[in-house]
């Protein structure tokens, strides 16, 4: 099972990926990839996202593949058996947590106020989606949840981009952002690759500080 601060700390932006064309699964993560983002987060938002998981992960053995928005049990069991290697969601509930535990799944679960992040850290979560972190407080609040609780860790996800990533980046509380910047709508409609790597490179490059 992978240790959440490693994969957190695998690279610096989770791309954010929504599959509308099961075609697009495999270049998609190809191209993010040959532009240096390791971990990625492959969403249920659409029906080809659990299908989208299972090619990626039998095509990409090196990639570390979450699956995003989890919010019921039952998308836990699914996700695992797809191949996902942890989890992210919007949102937690008792019973979503119960089912990443019993699944031995680590989970990314979202927060945005200091209450649901001790109630999480009450179960044992030290490592948090901070979401939606534009609209939430951004960079203010992390920093303010940084003094009262500063054995938490986040990724920011929500209104992140290529402007305020590094700032997100630079704070001490958080180890990587999410964004979906990177997979330019255009560029995945005309099949440009190329570009969505390069966009993959530049996010790759923001590193820590």
């Amino acid at each position: 099972m992978w240790n959440m601060e490693r994969v957190m700390s695998a690279s610096p932006v989770i791309p954010v990926i929504v599959i509308d064309d099961l075609d697009d699964a495999v270049p998609i993560a190809e191209a993010l990839l040959d532009g240096g983002l390791h971990v990625l987060e492959i969403t249920l938002r659409t029906e080809f996202g659990l299908a989208a998981i299972s090619i990626i992960n039998q095509t990409f053995p090196e990639a570390i593949i979450a699956a995003g928005t989890v919010t019921t049990p039952e998308e836990v069991v699914n996700a695992q058996a797809a191949g996902a290697e942890f989890l992210v969601s919007p949102g937690c509930t008792p019973r979503l947590l119960d089912a990443a535990i019993a699944a031995n799944l680590p989970l990314l679960p979202g927060v945005n106020t200091p209450s649901e992040a001790m109630l999480l850290r009450e179960r044992g979560v030290k490592y948090m989606k901070f979401f939606p972190a534009e609209a939430a407080g951004g960079v203010a609040m992390l920093k303010s949840m940084a003094g009262p609780l500063p054995e938490l860790r986040f990724c920011p996800t929500g209104g992140v981009n290529l402007d305020n990533a590094a700032d997100y980046l630079g704070l001490p509380n958080v180890l990587c952002v999410g964004g979906s910047w990177m997979l330019d709508k255009t560029a995945i409609r005309e099949k440009d690759w190329g570009a969505v790597a390069a966009l993959a490179q530049q996010a790759a490059k923001l590193g820590k500080r």
